[in-house]
């Protein structure tokens, strides 16, 4: 059961929170990064094939849905929170990578590909060490305790959970 305090946060049984303004901007990216990658799987002018930027795309949507679909389910339990925490974050890197690479590819008159794997290769990393001192200051075991449970759930019981929620 969720229940909502005056300060607009709902917490859980684990004591887990998330404000209402955090969700509202997490469904917000979760949707246009899904309409973004969608459309750039339907895009096939620049090549006239499947090509790596499609495999970007994939990249990124796998991302997303790892870090969307624990979080919505609360599955795996005990886990769920640190998943959501580290594919989101991959996600947003993801997206800082392709956007980097596009202003410096446009920008400058560097050759396109040793441009676009430099940047990965830097923001990636940029990315890793900012998402590890990120994760220290967490533990998640600890914030999901009071949420496991020694019985097995399945997708029902997860949707008759989230449809008992009080608040969003």
């Amino acid at each position: 059961m969720f229940f909502c305090g005056i300060d607009s946060t709902c917490v859980n049984e684990g004591g887990i929170k998330g404000t209402r303004l955090l969700k509202q901007f997490g469904y917000a990216y979760f949707f246009t990064m899904l309409g973004l990658n969608v459309s750039a799987l339907l895009i096939y002018k620049l090549t006239g094939h499947f090509g790596p930027f499609h495999d970007a795309a994939l990249a990124s949507l796998l991302t997303l849905m790892a870090g969307f679909i624990p979080v919505y389910l609360h599955l795996p339990l005990g886990r769920w929170l640190e998943l959501h925490f580290e594919f989101m974050n991959w996600s947003y890197v993801g997206l800082i990578t392709a956007g980097v690479s596009e202003v410096v590819t446009r920008l400058t008159s560097t050759p396109f590909w040793p441009a676009v794997v430099a940047i990965m290769f830097a923001v990636f990393l940029l990315g890793r060490m900012l998402i590890s001192r990120g994760r220290a200051k967490y533990i998640f075991e600890a914030r999901v305790s009071a949420v496991q449970a020694d019985v097995p759930i399945n997708l029902a019981t997860v949707f008759k959970r989230r449809s008992a929620k009080t608040c969003n």
